[in-house]
């Protein structure tokens, strides 16, 4: 969801000039827009370094009220029609496809079905979490590396060091990067290696 309040990081080139919450950060780029519309000029959603596009053309009035509008890419639980489940607790109803011989098992535990692989996604989400914060680093780190490969040497490099999880490797690929292309790719794969 596009929110204002959206943690994020804006590059002017290849300089970090803004990062913290979409509603600054914004302000910040609309003003490099304006300064240096000849640059390349992206902002990245820091959870998962995914590009957010922004009308940067409007006027910082029109821009921050386009911000605080729900948009098509967003809110996406509120485009949708009222569903079965307690909405209120969380809970959401969603189909599931299981053999008889697994509904007959699940039917016959404690609590029924839906304690039972509620039980179940939390045992592997605690056996898995780990390898899981590393993989969403990797994708991270990746769409960031693919963003900004026009200005950074070695990407290729850097992208094969970064699956191997090999943290030296990947460390001497980004060397020669621009100071602040360097350290926000060390920040988003920074889950990847486990160091």
């Amino acid at each position: 969801m596009i929110s204002p309040s959206l943690r994020c990081t804006a590059f002017s080139g290849s300089d970090r000039i803004a990062s913290g919450e979409l509603r600054h950060v914004a302000l910040k780029a609309k003003q490099a827009f304006d300064a240096h519309p000849e640059r390349a000029l992206r902002v990245f959603d820091d959870r998962d370094a995914r590009l957010l596009e922004l009308p940067l053309e409007l006027p910082a009035a029109d821009l921050l009220a386009w911000l605080a509008r729900p948009h098509p890419e967003g809110d996406a639980a509120s485009a949708r029609p009222r569903r079965p489940g307690r909405p209120k607790l969380g809970v959401v109803a969603r189909e599931v496809t299981l053999l008889p011989q697994h509904w007959d098992w699940l039917a016959a535990q404690p609590g029924g079905a839906s304690i039972a692989l509620r039980r179940l996604v939390d045992a592997a989400r605690a056996v898995t979490a780990a390898e899981d914060r590393r993989r969403a680093a990797q994708e991270a780190a990746y769409r960031f590396l693919q963003a900004m490969a026009d200005m950074a040497e070695n990407a290729e490099d850097a992208a094969r060091a970064l699956f191997a999880a090999d943290y030296h490797l990947f460390q001497a690929a980004i060397a020669s990067w621009p100071e602040d292309v360097r350290e926000h790719a060390e920040w988003l794969a920074s889950d990847a290696f486990g160091v």
